[in-house]
């Protein structure tokens, strides 16, 4: 039976990932799976380093998740792309020094992490900074053009390129706009493969709707979280997938015929997931969720957000409004 390209992630301090892949049971599963994994570039420390030259001695690819120290934001995004690139150069010379192999490189673009939880503490007080940043639309530009150009410097130095994206950044895209990326420091980048997360974990109770109508629109499908990743205590917190939600989730990405990415490695290995996906039936039936709900709801945002970008829409309307209360008044 066919299974779809999976991929993944690997989110663990040094000393944990080291342990992890102590365990044969879970390399064999890999390869049996014929997965990849993308690692989570949280250091550059020499057990990293040797967990990497272990995969490539046993021919599992390995995709580098490059991130950053959490004071710098951790994830990529709109404000960092000095320190990002500054990263990618220090990832690069730490491969060459440890002669490590790559399958490619993995872009997260997400929120600054530090932002995200103050936003939760300071909440109110956080809009007129945010009002600051809806005005800054030369952020987007600058950002845009760095990040443009270090992807250029990742496909001259020979590797792939993914990206991992918030499914809103499709309509973004859609509606012409730059109000996401100056809000929430978001990137709208090109690059050889992007994979929408979309984990239904943190959409519940819709999340299997919302997944199945942003599938279609990625290159690959991320589903999750099956636990584990960064701590964000307080800004998400979560119950991981059951298996039940976890197979449904399969099996809605299978039957869009895209690769899948799979948050995250580490939860799969302690839920007993992973092992079980190797007798994984993915054609048995599941029910397609509904979609007006998400469409109707996706349809509200692109106009939203195409109204933002263009303000003097909204001027317009309102002295239109305005000017036809008055000649109105003025015939009575």
């Amino acid at each position: 039976m066919r299974i779809p390209d999976l991929t993944f992630y690997c989110e663990l301090e040094a000393e944990p990932l080291k342990k992890l892949f102590e365990s044969r049971f879970v390399l064999d599963d890999l390869k049996s799976l014929n997965a990849r994994l993308s690692l989570g570039i949280l250091d550059l420390s020499d057990e990293r380093a040797q967990v990497v030259k272990k995969l490539n001695k046993l021919g599992v690819n390995v995709i580098a998740w490059l991130l950053l120290p959490k004071d710098e934001g951790y994830w990529f995004n709109l404000d960092n792309y000095e320190k990002s690139s500054k990263r990618y150069d220090a990832f690069k010379a730490w491969s060459e020094t440890n002669k490590l192999k790559w399958d490619g490189i993995g872009l997260d673009i997400e929120p600054d992490i530090n932002a995200m939880q103050e936003l939760r503490q300071k909440k109110w007080a956080m809009l007129p900074d945010l009002f600051k940043r809806l005005l800054d639309g030369k952020r987007v530009k600058r950002a845009q053009a760095a990040y443009r150009g270090l992807v250029d410097q990742m496909h001259a130095d020979g590797y792939f390129v993914e990206s991992y994206h918030l499914p809103l950044i499709v309509d973004e895209r859609k509606a012409h706009s730059t109000v996401l990326q100056r809000l929430a420091g978001l990137v709208d980048l090109e690059v050889d493969h992007e994979v929408l997360m979309l984990y239904s974990s943190f959409l519940r109770p819709h999340g299997q709707e919302i997944l199945w109508q942003y599938a279609k629109e990625a290159d690959s499908i991320g589903i999750g979280n099956t636990g584990g990743g960064v701590d964000l205590e307080g800004v998400i917190d979560v119950p991981p997938l059951t298996w039940e939600e976890f197979s449904r989730d399969l099996r809605l990405a299978f039957a869009c015929g895209k690769p899948v990415h799979i948050f995250c490695l580490e939860g799969c290995v302690a839920q007993g997931f992973l092992s079980r996906l190797v007798t994984f039936d993915w054609l048995d039936e599941t029910p397609k969720p509904g979609a007006l709900l998400v469409k109707t709801g996706r349809g509200a945002l692109q106009t939203l957000l195409w109204t933002l970008q263009r303000p003097w829409v909204i001027l317009v309307t309102v002295l239109g409004v305005v000017g036809g209360i008055l000649i109105l008044k003025k015939k009575k």
